[in-house]
């Protein structure tokens, strides 16, 4: 992937939120599609971006890959504790916490500045076998491929670093990914983010911004999250999808006739309706910030 530094170059000029969004579609574009062995898309105006953490994946990417770091000795067991317990919470509530996603960035995986990219990316195909291959949910992976059989894209949008990101992606057969981009000088980490962590509503500049890129119609697109931080990316698009939602997303898909499935209990989830979700129109047609810098 290329460098991050002439995003950076791009985008100076805008806030934190709106620069990590820039830079995330950037990133995805640069990246280009993950090769897929299928009949390529043919809806090229729809597509679907889905949230990871406990939304496509059991618990917090980040955590999973902290753990795969710590046991390469990238730091301590205490600090692994710290990230233990911000992952407890996350499943025990369901949902995620501000300071927590800051305390992420700020302290364990930060271990990685310096460090070159291409390590981290080789580490990371080996932590997704490790640990997280097994926790992806089933209902969610089978809404992902009802868009691919569909003919549209469909892309993850997530806190974690874009490097990882790209890596479940890719191990899902899905499109791409849009992450939280750390700047890069000479293939090395420099311990920066380029503007702040995808979250929140950095999410929808990156989803607005690729679907700039992209030509697509976001009308035409769904957006799939557990969580209320998203909202504003569930917002940007034409069909917005609670998936294991935490109570204030419930409320609030709920109150705007957002659709839901939850795959977390025994209780059967709701048969999933191609024409329901992609609308009549598709079916016709068919690390983070764990990058970031450590404070000196």
């Amino acid at each position: 992937m290329a460098e991050s530094s002439g995003v950076i170059d791009n985008v100076t000029a805008l806030d934190p939120a709106r620069r990590a969004g820039e830079a995330s579609a950037a990133a995805a574009v640069a990246a280009g599609e993950t090769e897929r062995a299928d009949t390529p898309p043919t809806d090229l105006t729809a597509a679907a971006f889905f949230d990871v953490d406990n939304t496509m994946m059991v618990g917090a990417s980040i955590f999973h890959f902290a753990r795969g770091l710590a046991a390469r000795k990238f730091f301590t067991t205490s600090d692994l504790a710290g990230f233990a317990w911000q992952q407890l919470k996350f499943r025990v509530g369901g949902r995620e916490d501000k300071n927590g996603i800051a305390g992420h960035r700020d302290t364990a995986l930060s271990f990685v500045a310096g460090r070159p990219v291409s390590e981290v990316v080789a580490l990371g195909e080996e932590i997704y076998d490790e640990l997280m291959a097994d926790r992806i949910w089933a209902g969610t992976r089978a809404l992902a491929q009802m868009h691919l059989d569909a003919g549209q894209r469909v892309w993850l949008v997530t806190a974690t670093p874009v490097e990882l990101a790209m890596i479940i992606a890719r191990r899902l057969g899905l499109t791409g990914a849009l992450g939280t981009v750390a700047e890069s000088v000479d293939g090395l980490y420099t311990g920066r983010l380029v503007g702040e962590i995808l979250h929140g509503p950095a999410k929808g500049h990156a989803v607005r911004a690729l679907a700039v890129t992209e030509g697509l119609d976001l009308r035409r697109c769904t957006a799939y999250s557990d969580s209320v931080n998203d909202v504003p990316m569930l917002s940007a698009v034409g069909t917005a999808v609670a998936v294991n939602p935490d109570s204030e997303l419930r409320d609030v898909a709920k109150e705007r006739s957002w659709q839901i499935r939850d795959f977390r209990t025994g209780r059967k989830a709701a048969r999933i309706g191609v024409p329901s979700i992609l609308g009549a129109g598709a079916v016709a047609g068919a690390v983070a910030a764990g990058l970031a810098y450590r404070k000196r």
